[in-house]
């Protein structure tokens, strides 16, 4: 598709695009915002469907093999783009894609794979923290990422920003009924759930192993996880931490579980 030049900021084709600072595009909604060079470039090359592309004038000749034929490409002035989307937008490329139906666990996780991981979330509500989770997941193998009504958009603009694009390649399952997932996990699937927290009478990180099948579950950075989470697994892990220091961000957190229990 050639070119398409937007010169007004009330073109109706580059809508979803407005004022990006303002709004999200939200659960339910048709569409997702892909922000940056790679994050774009990893949206048009996984397999979520491009809706369009939107770039400043200076990046025509670096975005045009890019973007497939049947993809619109808009392109503006930086002045125009930056007025369009509600902030000085130097980094001059967008893109939209379109949102897919989150997938169910059997469509994710197979009964005769010998090694699964998955973490679970039943409340991480931060973007920033809900997108380096997604990132790190992606980074040390984790099969699936399983969230709880608690948790905010995994494909909200800031989220997929933080994760590099991770939430294109990462299989994320927006659960309905947390608890009887993990339930199935556990009957279906023969996991081991093990809760983080911070106790007393937790398992050691550095010490704690795991089987081939194993579910992680982390709370919410201010409030942990509620009791009916660590009632439900059959395990609880904590991280030693010195000089009166009660607790990590979660993300950090969960960079140091998952690389603990993904070794080899």
């Amino acid at each position: 598709m050639p070119l398409i030049r937007i010169d007004d900021i009330d073109d109706p084709r580059v809508e979803p695009y407005r004022n990006l600072k303002m709004k999200n595009l939200q659960r339910g909604g048709q569409y997702f915002i892909a922000e940056g060079k790679k994050v774009v470039e990893r949206m048009v090359d996984s397999d979520f469907r491009t809706a369009s592309v939107f770039i400043s004038e200076k990046r025509i000749q670096e975005w045009m093999p890019k973007v497939p034929d049947d993809v619109p490409l808009y392109v503006a002035s930086q002045q125009v783009m930056s007025a369009l989307v509600g902030f000085d937008f130097h980094v001059g490329v967008v893109g939209c894609g379109y949102r897919r139906r989150s997938p169910l666990l059997e469509q994710v996780l197979s009964h005769d794979a010998k090694r699964l991981t998955v973490v679970a979330c039943p409340n991480c509500d931060n973007p920033e923290n809900m997108g380096a989770i997604i990132r790190i997941g992606a980074a040390f193998g984790i099969d699936a990422l399983l969230l709880g009504g608690g948790c905010c958009d995994p494909f909200a603009r800031r989220v997929i920003r933080v994760s590099m694009g991770s939430a294109f390649t990462l299989p994320i399952i927006e659960s309905t009924d947390l608890a009887s997932d993990l339930h199935r996990l556990k009957q279906e699937w023969n996991f081991e759930l093990a809760a983080t927290i911070l106790d007393d009478d937790a398992e050691l990180l550095g010490s704690a192993g795991r089987g081939d099948r194993f579910g992680i579950l982390m709370g919410n950075e201010d409030a942990g996880l509620d009791a009916i989470w660590t009632e439900l697994s059959q395990r609880k892990v904590t991280i030693p931490m010195r000089r009166g220091t009660d607790s990590l961000n979660v993300a950090v957190a969960a960079g140091i579980i998952l690389h603990h229990f993904t070794r080899e």
